[in-house]
């Protein structure tokens, strides 16, 4: 089994440096690049926008992406399918089905798919109600991760993400759970009365209720009691009060709540004015990617202020601010300021809305910008993709380099405006030329794809060297695959090696494994499979399902890493389950063989079949092996030969010569 293990890995090796992570493919390529492990090519876009590099398909083309990542055991992508069944989104309205999908997502550990799921069981949609199961899965969902816990988007069914329900149930489902004192919920339900959503506005409310989630030690919770006591909402106007809110919030690792400290010290509230101690506070915020002390940190060091003058670094996170997609705060508007990256919100949007207009009025292209990106998330105004369009062009016109790339964008897909690659080529080619690093991909990818354009790799590359140069991973990667390859650029590994290990750096999964095969090979770097095992389990720890087969592998092999059939089983086992053929293959044969764990023919043949109805030759030849010896299952010799007949189409000797056995 060993020999033939190795001649597994190294298909894999080789195979997964094509370009996968950014770039679409073609369709008919879609499911190929996905047995290799290349997870992001089945529902990324080839051009990015300039707040969070993803875009979201048409509901069709989604589906057909939901699908896809499902039936690989994509946790994301089962999710997603969930919920566009509970919806009718692209499909017919199914909750029988939405729970099923909710269900396999939450088993992965998914948290968004475990809160549906716990939604589901509350209403008593698609299965009986129960509301102990569903508090259950609520409490899972909540002991990994805060996305239930921000107000506005915290409330995850009006944000349209998971069930669409009405304000009145909504803030039934927060009423019981905070009743039963569920942090989450009161928290939430303090932002339903702070915003008025299902309720009168009533701030005493949402203090009580904030108050009483930020006791549980809740960062969110701590950070929206000390906003009141800023804002004086509901509660005497007291900065000290507020400072010490931030306080326990920051010291948690709340972005938000440290950029809010660091405003504090900053301006003087609550506390003697100490640029040293805003420095401190924006820049663990920034070191998160919280766009607004991004800037501000830029400010500090291009004034030198609580540090010595750097313009370079102010420029660094300038840069890191602007390509988020973040504008200049407004420092008039401070309280109403608005970041698409948190989801956090110092006012409600509808707020923060009006401020815009305001601005928007007086001709500022950021405010133009921000109404744009409001109209366009549909964030609680209605999504209008026409009035998203004319406010991006406003802003555009007036050389506002991210809205000419989010335009340009609008203008690729045809949304709010009619479809057309020039206008769109001609919209990323200015924001290129201010020297937007997002604007210089995306003007790659049309060159790369000669959309508006004949192609041509080499001024793809240019633009991709350009955007790689200024740390837009997304850039490095595709430049990294276009060395690997030669397209463009001439061949060279060693160049292609660098680019990956540059995007690698940045937590780009698929720039990590590849880097790591590279190192497996010798490729463009010293052979060296301790660093490759490094760099795969890297890739593994981002629950990359190749990269946790080749790490088990590794394992296995003691290729890099000493001897370790119990971890190998763990890495197989966790590549398995997200449906790579090959791990599913690897693991039957540890169940069979007893590596690692006790032998257990019936899983052995569960995982054997698994892999084989994937089309893995090997698990077809040994799935054949056990059903003409009836391990595990009923002796059948028609069966098994139509198991080796499948394998032997693939050209696995042992498979061939079993045929010839039964003829």
């Amino acid at each position: 089994m060993k020999k033939l293990l190795f001649s597994v890995i190294s298909l894999l090796l080789f195979l997964p440096s094509l370009r996968a992570e950014i770039s679409p493919v073609p369709v008919e390529n879609l499911r190929l690049t996905a047995e290799q492990g290349i997870v992001q090519a089945q529902y990324n876009s080839g051009v990015i926008k300039t707040d969070n590099l993803r875009e979201r398909n048409n509901d069709i083309e989604s589906i057909k992406s939901f699908r896809l990542m499902a039936a690989a055991g994509i946790a994301l992508g089962q999710n997603n399918l969930g919920e566009a069944y509970a919806n009718g989104r692209g499909v017919p309205k199914n909750y029988q089905e939405a729970v099923k999908w909710y269900r396999l997502a939450a088993q992965h550990g998914f948290a968004k798919a475990q809160y549906n799921l716990g939604k589901m069981y509350e209403l008593g949609l698609g299965l009986p109600r129960n509301v102990d199961v569903a508090v259950q899965w609520y409490r899972l969902a909540a002991a990994q991760t805060d996305i239930a816990i921000r107000p506005n988007y915290a409330i995850i069914s009006s944000a349209g993400d998971g069930i669409t329900l009405s304000a009145v149930d909504i803030l039934k489902e927060y009423q019981r759970a905070a009743a039963k004192g569920f942090a989450v919920a009161q928290n939430n339900l303090g932002a339903l009365y702070e915003m008025g959503e299902g309720v009168p506005k009533n701030y005493s409310e949402a203090v009580r209720w904030y108050r009483l989630a930020a006791a549980q030690q809740m960062p969110m919770a701590q950070y929206n009691l000390g906003s009141m006591y800023e804002r004086g909402l509901g509660v005497p106007q007291n900065d000290t009060v507020a400072l010490h809110w931030y306080t326990l919030a920051a010291a948690r690792n709340l972005a938000i709540a440290q950029y809010s400290l660091g405003w504090m010290y900053s301006m003087g509230q609550g506390v003697p004015q100490s640029d040293v101690q805003a420095l401190k506070w924006y820049t663990f915020s920034a070191q998160q990617g919280f766009g607004r002390a991004q800037f501000n940190l830029g400010v500090l060091y291009q004034d030198g202020r609580g540090v010595q003058r750097n313009v370079v670094t102010a420029a660094k996170w300038y840069r890191l601010a602007a390509e988020q997609g973040r504008m200049k705060p407004f420092y008039d508007f401070n309280v109403g300021y608005y970041n698409t990256s948190t989801q956090a919100f110092d006012q409600n949007d509808k707020e923060v809305l009006k401020w815009y207009y305001d601005a928007t009025v007086k001709g500022l292209p950021q405010a133009q910008f921000s109404i744009a990106e409001l109209l366009y998330q549909g964030l609680n105004v209605k999504k209008d993709y026409v009035m998203a369009a004319k406010y991006y062009r406003k802003a555009a016109d007036s050389g506002f380099s991210l809205a000419q790339t989010n335009l340009g964008l609008m203008y690729y897909k045809g949304e709010g405006v009619k479809q057309n690659y020039s206008e769109a080529l001609k919209l990323f080619r200015l924001a290129a030329a201010q020297g937007l690093a997002v604007g210089h991909y995306n003007l790659g990818w049309m060159y790369y794809q000669g959309q508006g354009i004949a192609q041509s790799y080499t001024e793809a590359q240019k633009h991709y060297r350009i955007a790689a140069e200024k740390g837009l991973s997304q850039a490095q990667l595709n430049l990294a695959n276009a060395c690997y390859k030669g397209e463009g650029v001439p061949k060279n590994y060693t160049e292609a090696a660098r680019w990956y290990r540059l995007a690698g750096q940045s937590g780009l999964a698929i720039s990590q494994f590849n880097y790591g095969a590279m190192l497996y090979r010798g490729q463009g770097v010293s052979k060296n499979s301790a660093e490759a095992a490094k760099w795969y389990r890297f890739a593994a720890l981002l629950k990359l399902a190749v990269a946790e087969y080749n790490l088990g592998w590794m394992y296995y092999n003691a290729e890099g890493v000493q001897k370790n059939n119990t971890e190998a089983l763990k890495w197989y086992r966790f590549a398995a389950d997200q449906g790579n053929a090959h791990a599913q293959c690897h693991l039957a044969w540890m169940y069979y063989n007893g590596l690692g764990t006790a032998k257990n023919i019936t899983q052995a043949l569960k995982w054997y079949r698994f892999a084989a109805l994937q089309g893995n030759p090997n698990a077809q030849y040994y799935l054949a092996v056990m059903t003409e010896k009836g391990e595990g299952v009923m002796p059948d010799k028609s069966a098994a030969k139509q198991w080796y007949h499948s394998s032997a189409g693939q050209g696995l000797p042992q498979a061939i010569e079993a045929l010839k056995r039964l003829r």
